[in-house]
């Protein structure tokens, strides 16, 4: 048996977990209809077939039907979801992973303008702030309701083979009920700690008499909320010693602070540039203090600090969340001493900050993730061997030379600059988004593994390419700046580029003009107000940095506002023409009737990409293709077998920005789903 810490069984009251590692319950919003159906399921599965110990489902599923989700969740007041739970966890239970799943009332923690359109509801009449609900105060026939239906739930989920109910108490009704700032109520559910902690108790007691002792039952909470008049670490331990006390529930899950505003929820769930493991040590207090199974994850997105919390004694149980939605096979690499195959979490973040828009979570840099009924996590050898050509070394050209080699063709790779990297080279450049560089490193680490050939400082020309003699070329030269916005004095502007790269000195009264709204605009604007500049951000848009969302712009919000940076939303910069060493600055605005000025000494433009493609269109003619793919074959997962000319000698494919200014997530997920069927 391993010595590992990470790979010592557990045994949590009657269930033995093979390791110490888990996924702790999280929402990808997958569901359909509400229930955990295909994607759902191959998600899930797909964590148990990599190893982890226990998988922990929904963030959360709602009980009741004054609690429709903000985002797809499950809906666990449903009885038709038992089959579509029963068919997930035997699939889970068949590769050797324990499965539960979180339930809760979400309380003000939604809209009443969602699902049945019926009035939130919480201890009190405070709105929360990040979805904006005046809920009514909770009467004493919905708190008898809303326990039913929990104990209903947690009967539901049982029929349908889970091993647990983990509840979730933070930010949600639970939570607003324990809280002293969220709980204005007179009697046996208001006031003391013993009975703002009543309805929790009283719906694990009402659980426990629906499922039995020989179902797991934990709860997912808040021992400090890091808000004045809150509760505080030392009402959290008391809090925790009495939820161990009541003997109605195996197991604490504890987390530290509060999520009812963009920047608490991401003080919750850090990201990249924030500290790992920020909340480990707290929880390891909780465990010393209590004595009692606990779990935790926040930011803990390596194997070695990982390993740090159980070897430490910090926790029982680690979670691993957001890591095994980039690399879902982590214990299975640890177990085949592979740990430097483990593809890292960068912290991006884009899973939860595109589900908080209302889409589904996808891994920045993993495209499988979300998609396992279509796109492999392990890729397949192909039949045949073929040579592949690819231009440019960014995220999508390497991640089309790792799959391609995976698939076992041999893979030449031409890139002009003296390193990989592309535009992620560029982002890594500000301090906050250094781990970014990991999307490069593990991908060239994966390509020298598999013997593919590198050649830098190259520019490569339709005579290169033709020298290799190659069965595919694929293109993914991405783009440059596109800055020619204006209708006069596009020559008197730098692009975002050029302020992150250094390659042109920041001024200092300094307009930005952003309307790409993605990271480029806001990390030019940190530059330059770092640098002593007065700043202006201006969007035509009704806010500013969409493209960012919101987890990722708080730290640029600390940052900035401390930096007296200026945002200006609804406002157009037209024109521009030089005024001695001045700019004066043309601004109009897409609602009409308006003609203003600024004067500056420089503008910043960041407006996307324009496509580096000139070898791609050199290229084409030559082609089998002629540069065509098949969108129906591409989508289904089929070979391309587009042939438009017989004169041709190689397939030609394009990804990435060199097709259109996107993101990195939309250029690997192109090279993956067109080079894993070559």
């Amino acid at each position: 048996m391993s010595n590992d810490p990470l790979l010592q069984p557990y045994q949590l009251k009657h269930l033995t977990l093979r390791n110490r590692i888990i996924v702790t319950s999280h929402e990808p919003a997958y569901p359909e209809d509400g229930m955990p159906k295909g994607r759902y399921r191959a998600y899930t599965v797909e964590r148990a077939k990599g190893g982890v110990a226990m998988t922990m489902t929904a963030g959360s599923a709602a009980v009741s039907k004054d609690s429709p989700p903000v985002f797809n969740n499950l809906l666990a007041y449903k009885d038709e979801i038992v089959p579509w739970i029963r068919e997930m966890t035997d699939a889970v239970h068949e590769e050797g992973a324990a499965i539960m799943i979180q339930l809760t009332h979400l309380g003000r923690r939604t809209r009443w303008d969602k699902g049945d359109w019926l009035p939130v509801l919480a201890p009190s009449h405070h709105r929360e702030a990040a979805h904006r609900a005046f809920p009514k105060k909770i009467e004493d026939w919905d708190i008898e309701r809303i326990i039913k239906d929990f104990a209903d739930a947690a009967e539901r989920m049982k029929a349908g083979g889970m091993d647990g109910v983990e509840l979730e108490a933070y930010g949600h009704l639970i939570d607003q009920f324990t809280s002293p700032l969220t709980n204005e109520l007179d009697g046996p559910y208001g006031g003391s700690l013993d009975n703002r902690l009543r309805f929790c108790l009283d719906v694990f007691k009402a659980m426990r008499e629906r499922v039995g002792d020989d179902f797991i039952l934990g709860v997912r909470y808040t021992a400090d909320e890091c808000l004045p008049g809150g509760t505080d670490k030392a009402e959290g331990l008391e809090l925790s010693r009495r939820l161990k006390e009541s003997g109605l529930i195996d197991y604490l899950n504890v987390i530290r602070g509060h999520i009812d505003t963009d920047p608490g929820l991401t003080d919750v769930i850090p990201i990249q540039g924030m500290a790992s493991a920020p909340h480990l040590d707290f929880a390891g207090d909780i465990r010393a203090a209590t004595k009692f199974p606990t779990f935790h994850a926040a930011k803990i997105q390596d194997v070695a600090t990982a390993r740090h919390a159980i070897a430490a004694g910090k926790v029982d149980m680690i979670g691993m969340t957001r890591a095994h939605m980039t690399d879902p096979h982590i214990l299975r690499k640890i177990i085949e001493k592979r740990e430097d195959d483990i593809r890292p979490c960068v912290g991006a973040n884009y899973c939860l900050d595109r589900i908080y828009q209302g889409g589904l979570a996808f891994c920045i840099h993993n495209a499988a993730t979300g998609r396992e009924e279509t796109m492999p996590h392990q890729i397949p050898k192909a039949d045949v061997r073929k040579k592949v050509v690819i231009v440019g070394a960014g995220p999508a050209g390497l991640e089309a030379a790792r799959v391609s080699a995976e698939r076992g063709h041999e893979v030449v790779v031409f890139e002009a600059q003296n390193s990989a990297g592309g535009q992620i080279r560029l982002t890594a450049q500000s301090e906050r988004r250094r781990e970014m560089i990991g999307i490069i490193d593990w991908r060239m680490s994966q390509c020298e593994k598999r013997g593919v050939t590198f050649h830098f400082n190259t520019w490569a020309e339709a005579d290169t390419i033709a020298a290799e003699k190659p069965d595919v070329v694929i293109i993914a030269t991405g783009g440059l700046p596109h800055t020619d916005v204006l209708t006069n004095g596009n020559e008197l502007v730098v692009s975002s580029w050029d302020i992150i790269s250094g390659d042109v000195k920041p001024g200092t009264n300094v307009l930005i003009f952003d309307d790409a709204g993605d990271h480029a605009g806001l990390q030019a604007a940190e530059f330059i107000a770092k640098a002593g500049a007065k700043v202006e951000i201006m969007t035509p848009d009704r806010s500013f940095a969409p493209e960012v969302m919101a987890m990722n712009l708080v730290p640029y919000m600390r940052s900035l506002q401390k930096l007296d940076t200026t945002f200006t939303v609804t406002y157009r910069l037209e024109a521009a023409e030089k005024s001695g060493n001045q700019i004066i600055a043309h601004i109009g605005s897409e609602y009409g009737g308006v003609e203003k000025q600024r004067v500056v000494d420089q503008i910043v433009i960041n407006h996307g990409t324009i496509p580096l493609d000139d070898l791609y269109f050199e290229l084409k003619p030559g082609s089998k293709n002629l540069g065509e793919v098949s969108y129906d074959h591409l989508i289904s997962g089929a070979p391309q077998t587009v042939e438009r000319n017989a004169e041709g000698t190689y397939q030609l494919f394009r990804i990435g920005d060199a097709v259109a200014a996107r993101n990195t997530h939309a250029a690997i997920y192109d090279a993956l789903r067109l080079a894993k069927d070559i």
